[in-house]
């Protein structure tokens, strides 16, 4: 195995542990194969090392098997803090706020539509703006109605005909963070924001029509009231430009929090701010604002692609039996309590490219799931496929009830780029089967199946691990990207 100069410990098949050393608070420990982990790039290794260092981390400095380079914090990285004594930091969060995955289930089956998913996707694809700079589906908003959404999340959508609010309780936090305050966003963060709700994004953005294709889990399955061959829908997307600007502004004055309390780190880009702090406790309120606007973003699209769907194949709205499975957050920290050393306690959970895996039992997942665990949403590259999954009382044990959020890049999107200059782009798309619409070709080639790591491997990591439990695959017919 490469990386011996972090002193890698092989723990079980599936975890590997870097002890703590010099001064690093607690261990780093990765979930990953051999395999995965021998595809790590050592700047990732070093990243899971530097966020042992913030004060009041707790347990681990986790990293999950979709691991890959981020801003500070790896993607695919989890670390709670103390509530008390620890902070918050905007690089454990990210740039897209609340970047989160919607499954939705439709009554449709996919020998009833085969030879119209060219047409449906279309039809998506001509009512929910995508790529950068993409403007609003709905309408420009004021600064006023803005700040209705910053504050009530997808209730703001419903209010205003987007969907229903039998839906709310299917969302992460029912579709709102209590504690936003419009007063902790800048006004360029207001501007940016005013036009973009509905909008699809660039990146790894996307919408996926997909028809279930593996039930690993039958009786689960059918809980979700899934079955083979039917057509699904995923939409991931987050807070656009609007959660950008609020991470940029809060890296900024955390830069300087770090100065004013006199904080330790090994890296710049671990800028935080004590969590009980004037500055902690206003990057959470502005944090819960974002988080608000990508629930909302998200509600709005939802409604878009229902109707373009109805519209197209001429279908009432109980004909296509739109439903959401579910809507799961990445990219956030949520105060939470969990059980350390046999004590509760009160902590800040970063999850940055890592996603909530509540077991059975928590009063946090919907009713109808407290049996089977929280939905946990997993996407892989659309030539491959995506999960659905169920978190685990272990997840609450290990990793703070986290898990992986998709498959996690193997190339960099300039390393993407370059290969595709060797590529014949439009015969490797053609290779996948799947129908593929973007409003820029760039984008499709940062994202083709070859820049991702297997997504099965990375889901049987968590599911062999015990953090998960393998409920179904879906495999993708056609993908929308920015």
């Amino acid at each position: 195995m490469k990386d011996k100069k972090f002193n890698l410990i092989q723990i079980t098949p599936e975890i590997f542990e870097i002890p703590k050393t010099d001064m690093m608070r607690v261990k780093a420990r990765i979930y990953g194969t051999t395999q995965i982990i021998d595809q790590i790039d050592n700047n990732c290794f070093q990243q899971v090392i530097n966020v042992a260092h913030l004060p009041g981390i707790v347990k681990y400095s986790l990293a999950m098997p979709d691991i890959h380079l981020g801003y500070g914090f790896t993607i695919g990285g989890v670390a709670a803090t103390d509530y008390n004594n620890g902070v918050i930091s905007p690089g454990g969060v990210g740039y897209d706020i609340n970047c989160g995955v919607r499954l939705i289930a439709t009554n449709l089956f996919y020998q009833d539509i085969k030879s119209k998913i060219k047409g449906i996707t279309s039809s998506v694809f001509n009512n929910v703006p995508a790529g950068i700079g993409s403007h609003s589906g709905i309408r420009k908003l004021s600064k006023k109605e803005l700040r209705r959404v910053i504050v009530k999340g997808a209730k703001w959508a419903i209010e205003n005909n987007f969907g229903t609010s039998e839906q709310l309780e299917m969302i992460e936090e029912n579709g709102c963070f209590d504690n936003a305050d419009p007063t902790a966003i800048s006004e360029y963060a207001y501007q940016r924001g005013l036009d973009q709700v509905g909008t699809l994004g660039s990146g790894n953005h996307f919408i996926e029509m997909a028809k279930v294709d593996k039930i690993f889990d039958k009786i689960t399955a059918n809980k979700f009231n899934l079955t083979k061959n039917q057509i699904v829908i995923l939409l991931h997307t987050g807070s656009r430009g609007f959660g950008y600007q609020v991470c940029d502004d809060y890296i900024r004055e955390s830069k300087k929090s770090v100065i004013k309390y006199g904080i330790n780190l090994p890296d710049k880009q671990l800028a935080c701010a004590p969590l009980s702090s004037p500055e902690g406790q206003r990057y959470l309120h502005a944090m819960s604002c974002a988080a608000n606007y990508a629930f909302a973003n998200r509600q709005v699209i939802y409604s878009l692609i229902e109707y373009s769907i109805m519209h197209y194949l001429n279908i009432s709205p109980a004909t296509l039996g739109f439903r959401l499975i579910y809507d799961i957050s990445h990219n956030i920290a949520k105060i939470e309590d969990h059980f350390i050393d046999g004590k509760q306690q009160k902590l800040c959970v970063h999850r940055k490219g890592a996603t909530r895996a509540f077991g059975p039992g928590n009063d946090e997942v919907p009713e109808q799931y407290r049996k089977t665990g929280q939905p946990v949403l997993i996407p892989g590259d659309f030539g491959t496929g995506s999960y659905l999954c169920v978190g685990t009382q272990k997840a609450m044990d290990e990793t703070f009830g986290s898990s992986c959020h998709g498959a996690g890049r193997l190339l960099s999107r300039k390393q993407a780029l370059k290969k595709e200059k060797t590529l014949d782009l439009n015969q490797e798309i053609a290779n996948t089967g799947v129908f593929v619409l973007s409003a820029r070709k760039k984008t499709i080639a940062e994202e083709m199946p070859y820049a991702y790591k297997n997504v099965d491997n990375v889901v049987n990591t968590m599911h062999n691990s015990g953090i998960l439990k393998k409920v179904l695959k879906s495999s993708p017919l056609s993908v929308i990207k920015g």
